[in-house]
C-alpha cells in the first residue's frame, strides 16, 4: 500500500477515514440533511373546525391538513385531498367561517348569557315621592348593578344614608306596578296553581326589575339561580295570555301610521310583564330609547281592561266566599242539617 498522504484517495474513503479518526459513526456522514417536517395536528382541539367540510360529519381526530397556517380536520382519509382541491376562494371562505364560529363558541363559554336588568319603569322618586322629571333630568344612582332614579341631587344624600330602605321601596313599587299584568294562575317553575280555595297564594320575587310569581320558596330559589331561563318561559306565557286582550291595533311607536299586521306579523317584546307590539323591528330601538314614555301610553290603553278584570276577580272571590260560608254554616242549633 502506498503512502496515505501521497496516494490519490477517493473522497468516500477520505470521509470514512476522518470519521474513524474523530470517533463519529461512519453512517452519519452519509445521511443527507432533511428539512424538519411540519408538526401534524394530533387532536380535535388543534383544528379550527369540528365538522368535516366535505361530509359534514364530525372530524375523526386523526385526519388533518394544513391550509394558510390553519389546521383543518376531516372525518376520514380522502376528504383532506378533496378539500385541498377546492378553489382558493372556497377554502378561504371555509376558514373564515370556521374561525368566526370558533370565536363565537369561545365567547359563549367565557361569558354565559345572563338575564339583563329590565328597564326602570317607575315614574316617581323613592325618596321624595315627587314625579321624576319635575326637577330636571332624573338623577341615576347605581347599587349592586341596579339603577335607581331620583328626582334631584338633594335626594342622593338621603338615599345613601339608607339605600336598602329605598331599594326595598323601589322593589315594592315595581311589584305593584307589574302585578295587574301578571295574568297567570300557575307557577312558572312547577306548574302548580297559584290559587287555592279561591285565594291567591302566589309568592312574589323581583329579579332584575322583573316580577316572578311562584308557588313556594323553593321555586323562588330556582328562579334566582337561573332567572334568564324562567324569564323566557314567563315571556312566552305572558305574550300568549295578553295577545288576545291587547288594547292597541297600532304600533306603540308609530301610532296610527303603523297598523299592526300591515308590515307582516307584529314584532313583540315583553317588558315589565307587559306585552308590547310593534309594526316592524325598526321601531324597537325607538321604544328602548325611552321605554317609560311608551309604557305610560300602553298602561293608559290597558286601564279599562284591567279595571274590568279586577271587578270580575273581586266578584268571583265574593261568590267563592259566600259559597264557602253556605257550605260551612248549614247546621241547626242541635247540630243537625
Amino acid at each position: 500500500m502506498g503512502n496515505l498522504l501521497t496516494e490519490p484517495i477517493h473522497m468516500k474513503t477520505l470521509l470514512l477515514t476522518l470519521c474513524l479518526l474523530s470517533g463519529v459513526p461512519a453512517m452519519a456522514a452519509e445521511q443527507p440533511q432533511v428539512a424538519a417536517a411540519a408538526p401534524r395536528a394530533s387532536s380535535v382541539e388543534n383544528a379550527i373546525n369540528k365538522v368535516c367540510p366535505i361530509s359534514n360529519d364530525a372530524i375523526d381526530g386523526e385526519t388533518f391538513a394544513t391550509y394558510d397556517g390553519h389546521t383543518i380536520g376531516f372525518c376520514c382519509g380522502g376528504c383532506d385531498t378533496k378539500f385541498l382541491a377546492w378553489s382558493q376562494a372556497d377554502k378561504d371562505a371555509f376558514v373564515k367561517a370556521s374561525l368566526a364560529a370558533s370565536q363565537d363558541a369561545d365567547k359563549a363559554t367565557e361569558t354565559p348569557e345572563v338575564m339583563a336588568v329590565e328597564p326602570y319603569t317607575l315614574t316617581t322618586c323613592p325618596v321624595s315621592g315627587e314625579a321624576l322629571g319635575s326637577m330636571g333630568d332624573p338623577i341615576v344612582v347605581e347599587l349592586d348593578g341596579r339603577e335607581v332614579k331620583l328626582c334631584c341631587k338633594g335626594c342622593i344624600k338621603k338615599f345613601n344614608a339608607d339605600p336598602a330602605k329605598f331599594v326595598a321601596a323601589v322593589d315594592k313599587a315595581m311589584i305593584e306596578q307589574q302585578r295587574p299584568y301578571y295574568m297567570l294562575s300557575t307557577c312558572i317553575v312547577s306548574g302548580e296553581s297559584l290559587i287555592e280555595e279561591g285565594k291567591d297564594v302566589g309568592v312574589e320575587v323581583l329579579v332584575n326589575n322583573r316580577l316572578f310569581r311562584v308557588c313556594c320558596k323553593s321555586c323562588v330559589k330556582k328562579v334566582k339561580a337561573d332567572p334568564l331561563r324562567y324569564r323566557k318561559v314567563l315571556d312566552k306565557q305572558i305574550a300568549d295570555v295578553q295577545r288576545p286582550l291587547y288594547p292597541l291595533e297600532t304600533c306603540i311607536v308609530k301610532g296610527e301610521k303603523g297598523k299592526l299586521g300591515a308590515m307582516g306579523d307584529p314584532v313583540e317584546l315583553v317588558v315589565g310583564n307587559r306585552l308590547v307590539r310593534f309594526c316592524c323591528s325598526n321601531c324597537v330601538p325607538k321604544f328602548e330609547a325611552d321605554p317609560v314614555k311608551f309604557i305610560a301610553q300602553l298602561d293608559a290603553a290597558w286601564a279599562p281592561i284591567l279595571a274590568k278584570r279586577a271587578a270580575a276577580a273581586e266578584k268571583a272571590r265574593a261568590e267563592h266566599k259566600q259559597d264557602a260560608e253556605h257550605k260551612g254554616g248549614g247546621e241547626d242549633h242541635d247540630g243537625h242539617k
